[in-house]
């Protein structure tokens, strides 16, 4: 007898449907299982005889065979214990409602029948949803963040002996229920402040610039300077996650498995601040089991990389894609992954390898040499995907006893909302930020005067600029403007973007 049921599998953050189908025929014992698994779906059979039968359930003494398809496609990890057992059921007339294939039954089986938690529930419910389906059999672990999609029932389970009584009628189990737009409301939440950071005006100005037109940026400075204080306040002034953006980095969060039960929804922008030993696969993505890297963690939120120069050159090298395209494809052999990946890099290093080049109060032992072979660590094609390249100098005492009167980051906020709701209504949905605007978005979007013209000019002789880094400098100008709610970018806009590019500068 043949029965099927429906499960997923995750490619990339999204789910596709798996037709799990089991073939119970007369024939010697035996159990196999087909349709390209690995190891962990392999193992399956073992776990899978002993929760039926501490279950309370008889497992067939024939010939049992699993077919997962589409059979082309690799099959990873333990969600399918769930829906072979609940098709071996059904093929020995155990489970005999007609619900079977009404929902999707995801879950991991312990040896006594434990239905247990397993990742990218979220993006098997938007499939359930997408594929008609009357609902999704779950873990009770997995429900919340299940059912933040709406249209089906969300079934939470404990054992494999209540997902029986369901499909056959004896038990009634009521769908989770949960408001998701309020759930999503509750949950967001800010912390620090602006104000918290005694002086540093200027590199407070470029950070509302950097967060008003969602550009890239790297701080220069000593050590103490106030360099990871400012970062980690960035969120304080960015703009909150829409729902749907919500929704799409709860989605990466499930899939990497590191929602916690208390967590449904993530309805804050994520910060990630990874160690300088990070592993490229660490960082982009990828693995024996692809899962999300750091980049794809902070999609729409913001990447943080203290200490710049130390991380391993290679490792920053493959940032250069996803900065520009906001995706990452990680290509391997049977497939090809592309995880979203459009984050603001906030970037940190000293000016040299002892930290005090800049600092009046210390003195620098470092050579020349020694500075140009630190900075050269960072590479000229990774610094001009940089927009904004700000000093941050060392804060004197006054600084440190104005902690708390500066301003706050409310009032900061809500001249970025003004700058962002500039740029929604110009771009509409297809450009999200002045940073990413196009090369004819830029020529119908920053026409300069004949002064502004000139002034980018000299800039560009006299410091060498790239094509890139002077692209950058009209993107960040035109962030400038609509801060100020000028239509026009004007010569004070470059002058002031031009003053962004310190790095360029420096290097000369």
């Amino acid at each position: 007898m043949i029965v099927k049921t429906i499960s997923s599998s995750i490619l990339g953050i999204d789910s596709y449907p798996i037709d799990v189908e089991v073939d119970v025929s007369s024939g010697l014992p035996q159990f196999s299982t087909v349709g390209l698994p690995d190891t962990a779906v392999r193992e399956s059979k073992d776990r899978i005889k002993s929760a039926i039968k501490n279950s309370g359930y008889r497992f067939p003494r024939h010939r049992v065979t699993v077919n997962l398809a589409p059979a082309d496609i690799k099959k990873e990890g333990t969600r399918f214990d769930l829906p072979i057992a609940c098709a071996i059921l059904a093929a020995e007339d155990i489970i005999t409602g007609e619900r079977l294939v009404d929902y999707m039954l995801l879950g991991e089986l312990s040896l006594d029948g434990r239905v247990k938690t397993v990742h990218g529930a979220l993006s098997a419910a938007l499939q359930s949803q997408q594929s008609g389906l009357t609902g999704i059999i779950v873990p009770r672990e997995n429900a919340p963040e299940a059912a933040m999609v709406e249209g089906i029932d969300v079934i939470a389970v404990d054992y494999l002996h209540d997902v029986v009584e369901f499909l056959n009628g004896i038990r009634t189990i009521p769908p989770l229920q949960i408001n998701a737009f309020e759930l999503y409301a509750r949950n967001r939440s800010r912390s620090g402040d602006f104000d918290d950071v005694g002086g540093q005006a200027q590199a407070k100005r470029a950070l509302e610039v950097a967060a008003a037109g969602g550009h890239n940026i790297i701080m220069i400075g000593p050590p103490g300077a106030g360099k990871t204080m400012l970062a980690r306040r960035l969120l304080s002034i960015l703009p909150d996650l829409t729902f749907e953006e919500a929704i799409e980095t709860t989605k990466i969060y499930s899939v990497a498995g590191l929602l916690d039960n208390k967590t449904s929804v993530i309805a804050t922008r994520p910060f990630r601040a990874p160690h300088h030993s990070i592993s490229d696969a660490g960082l982009v993505g990828g693995g024996h089991i692809p899962k999300p890297g750091e980049i794809s963690l902070a999609h729409h939120g913001v990447l943080f990389l203290d200490e710049l120069p130390e991380f391993k050159r290679h490792v920053l090298e493959v940032l250069r894609q996803p900065m520009e395209e906001g995706t990452v494809t990680i290509a391997r052999s049977s497939l090809t992954i592309v995880y979203p990946a459009r984050f603001m890099l906030v970037a940190a290093m000293n000016p040299c390898p002892c930290g005090y080049a800049t600092d009046h109060r210390h003195t620098c032992r470092c050579t020349a040499t020694q500075i140009r072979r630190y900075r050269a660590k960072i590479s000229g094609p990774l610094l001009d995907r940089i927009d904004i390249h700000i000093e941050v100098p060392s804060i004197g005492y006054r600084d440190l006893t104005t902690r708390g009167q500066g301003e706050r980051s409310e009032a900061i906020r809500q001249r970025i909302m003004g700058a962002k709701q500039i740029q929604w209504e110009r771009f509409g949905d297809d450009t999200h930020c002045n940073a990413v605007m196009t090369n004819r978005q830029i020529r119908e979007l920053c026409p300069l005067h004949e002064d502004s013209r000139r002034m980018i000019e000299m800039a560009m002789e006299k410091l060498s600029l790239s094509a890139r880094a002077y692209t950058k400098i009209l993107k960040v100008a035109r962030t400038i403007a609509d801060l100020d709610s000028e239509k026009d970018i004007q010569s004070y806009h470059v002058s002031e973007a031009i003053q962004y590019r310190s790095l360029d500068r420096k290097m000369i």
